[in-house]
Order: C-alpha cells, then structure tokens, then sequence
C-alpha cells in the first residue's frame, strides 16, 4: 500500500506506521479487468477489498435472473460482502468490476487477528464499519423517501460523472426504474 492509502487510513481513525506495515502483510495488490467478479452468489466469501481505482458495483439476482444493483463502489474504499463474511454464509450479492480496477486484498480472518491485538486496528476496523451502516442507512432513508427523480439527483451528488462512467442500465437498475423511466427523467431535468 502506497502513501496515499496511508493517508486514507489516517482519514479514518489515527493509525502507526507499524500498523499500516502490519496491514500490507496481510494485504496483496491486484489488478483486476472489468467484468470479474470478486464475490460471487452464493460464495462463503473470505476477503475484504480495498478499491484504490476503477469502479465496483454489488448486485442481488432474482431466481429469475433479473439482475438489482445495491451499490457501486469509487476509490478510496473498502468493499466486502460484510453480512456473509461475518457470519460464515454464502453472499446474496455478487460484487464486479466495472471496467479494469486496482485492488488490495486482504483476508479477512487475518485481519480479526491483527484486530485482537491491536487497539488501533480495532478502531480503524469499528470506524470503517461506522461509515458503511451510515451509506447503508443513507440509501434507505432515499428509497423510502424520494421519488426516482430525486434517488437520481442524489446519486448524481455522490457520483457528479455518474452518466458517463456507469452504463444507464445499471443507474436504472439501481433506482428501480427502468431505463426508459430513466431517460424521461435525464430528459426532464436538461430542460428544466
């Protein structure tokens, strides 16, 4: 891990240079090409990911097939299919890549070791944790709240290129609405 992801980490909770060198001990540098998935359905899932560049998305699949974006993922972040990897289950979700992306990787089980017997690991670990139940609650308050228009715009204040790194059938999967239904509102808010 770079400096840069040094400072992230930092940006977090306060942690050592010995405990970012523990970190990279336990971590390996990938670059992954667009299409792959890092979790697929139904795996027991082992790692966590830390994006660095490139874009992720996680995804639910109906026993139709009918794929259902959750989330997408921009650098600098962490990535994991969370509920799965805590209890020992298989992932509802599939995590991919959209487009080729730089990752770390770092297992799981390693890290709640490192995390038994270290202060700063475990506060870094409870303060990432901090931040993905506040997007996770921040989506819930926009699904039960807005209309699709203004899931849009809000996605569009989180993502200000939204429209031309992620395909549109994958912006309208998110909203739930269809990419017709996304158009329209595309449409209504140039001329607005």
């Amino acid at each position: 891990m770079s400096n840069k992801n040094f400072d992230f980490l930092n940006s977090i909770t306060d942690i050592s240079e010995d405990i970012f060198e523990e970190l990279k001990s336990i971590s390996e540098f990938r670059e992954v090409s667009g299409g792959t998935q890092l979790v697929k359905l139904s795996e027991v899932p082992t790692k966590i990911y830390m994006l660095v560049s490139g874009l992720i998305r996680c995804y639910l699949i109906t026993e139709e097939g009918k794929e259902y974006n959750k989330s997408f993922y921009l650098p600098i972040c962490f990535v994991a299919s969370l509920t799965a990897l805590i209890k020992k289950k298989p992932s509802l979700f599939v995590f991919e890549t959209l487009g080729d992306c730089k990752i770390y990787e770092i297992e799981y089980a390693k890290l709640m070791t490192l995390c038994k017997n270290n202060i700063q690991l475990t506060a870094l670990y409870a303060k990432v944790l901090e931040v993905v139940y506040t997007k996770y609650e921040k989506r819930l308050v926009e699904l039960i709240s807005l209309d699709a228009k203004g899931r849009y715009l809000a996605l569009r204040k989180q993502i200000p290129n939204l429209d031309t790194i992620i395909p549109q059938y994958h912006i309208a999967s998110f909203l739930g609405i269809t990419p017709v239904q996304l158009s329209r509102i595309r449409k209504k808010i140039d001329t607005d």
